[in-house]
This record gives C-alpha cells, sequence and structure tokens, in this order.
C-alpha cells in the first residue's frame, strides 16, 4: 500500500533523512556551512508546510460539523423508516390473519402459515436497527476523535485557508436520499403548487 504521504513529497524516510543530515552536519561543527544547514532546515519547513496544506484539504472541520451528522441523520432516518414499514406490514397480517379466522377452512391455514412466515421475515428489523446502531456509535466515537484532532491542530495551524467546498450540481446535488420528514416538503405545499397551473 503507498503511504499518501510519501506521495505528497513530505514522507517519513524524507524528514528522517534531513534531520540526520542536520544532525550530522552539526556534529561535525568545523565542516557545516551555514548555507547546507539553512538547506536542510528549509526543506524540512517545506514538509511541515506541506503537511499542513494537506490537512487543511482534508477539511476535518466538515467531517465534524457536517458529514458526520448528516450519516448519523440518515442511518436514525433508516432505523425509524423500517421501524415503521415493518410495524405497518405487521399490523397488515393481523387484520389478514383475523379475516382468515372469519372464513374459516383450508385457505384459512394457508393464509395463517404464510402471515407466521410475514411475522418471521419481519425479524430483520430488529438485527438491522441493532447494527445501524452500532454503526451510529461508531461515528459518534469518529466525530469526537476528529473532534479532539481539530481542538490539538487548529492551534497549531494558523493562518491555513481552507478551500471552500464545491457545490454539487447535476446528479451529485440530487445524491442525498429521503427527505427527513421535518425537512420535506408538505402534501398541502404541493397541492398549492399544483393549483396554480390549472
Amino acid at each position: 500500500m503507498n503511504d499518501p504521504a510519501s506521495a505528497n513529497g513530505f514522507g517519513r524516510d524524507k524528514v528522517v533523512k534531513i534531520i540526520s543530515s542536520v544532525l550530522s552536519k552539526v556534529s561535525e561543527a568545523e565542516e557545516i556551512s551555514r548555507e547546507s544547514l539553512y538547506k536542510d532546515l528549509k526543506d524540512l519547513q517545506d514538509i511541515i508546510h506541506d503537511a499542513r496544506k494537506e490537512i487543511s484539504f482534508a477539511r476535518p472541520s466538515d467531517i465534524q460539523d457536517k458529514h458526520i451528522p448528516t450519516a448519523t441523520d440518515e442511518l436514525d432516518l433508516i432505523v425509524k423508516s423500517t421501524e415503521e414499514a415493518t410495524s405497518s406490514i405487521m399490523d397488515s397480517c393481523e387484520i389478514l390473519e383475523q379475516e382468515a379466522d372469519k372464513e374459516g377452512g383450508p385457505s384459512a391455514f394457508v393464509v395463517s402459515e404464510e402471515v407466521t412466515k410475514i411475522y418471521e421475515a419481519c425479524s430483520f428489523q430488529d438485527l438491522t436497527g441493532q447494527r445501524v446502531t452500532k454503526v451510529i456509535g461508531s461515528l459518534v466515537t469518529i466525530e469526537e476523535k476528529v473532534s479532539k484532532m481539530i481542538d490539538i491542530l487548529g492551534s497549531r495551524l494558523p493562518g491555513m485557508d481552507v478551500p471552500e467546498e464545491e457545490e454539487a450540481t447535476g446528479d451529485a446535488a440530487l445524491m442525498n436520499g429521503p427527505q427527513a420528514p421535518d425537512k420535506a416538503i408538505s402534501q398541502d405545499d404541493i397541492d398549492k403548487l399544483l393549483a396554480e397551473f390549472d
């Protein structure tokens, strides 16, 4: 696996090499030239500057402030939606069982057997809900760690210009999944809009 830091010119080996060069020149003080020492220190400074620049382009504050909260909200909505769908399916199954019991006969037995299979299949919601809840917990832990990193690095990266994030266009702008109920357009608003075309 390639080290992305090495690809950007500020890999660990390069830093170690420069520091070793500076130390060896300092230990051989009579042979050291100011220009040579300055060049090595300047190279080290450039590596540190490049590393800081790469960190700023990663936009760690967006991870904490935007991406993780959005992901956890979306996962919460998935859990809620599957709970609601499962509840609706089970309610319909109860009605089918009641109607089958009223009718009686061999078809009632078949309906009862199939409804039991549906009940058993609905256990997926409980399992997926548990797994998604674990993922949400992991995302919250990551968010906390990123926040700590920002607190630590933020004070050490003064004056870093963070590039503006480009706004998504075309198909990318549509890739947000279903809207949360509190952000969705109401049916009344849709009806009013359609009434304007009459």
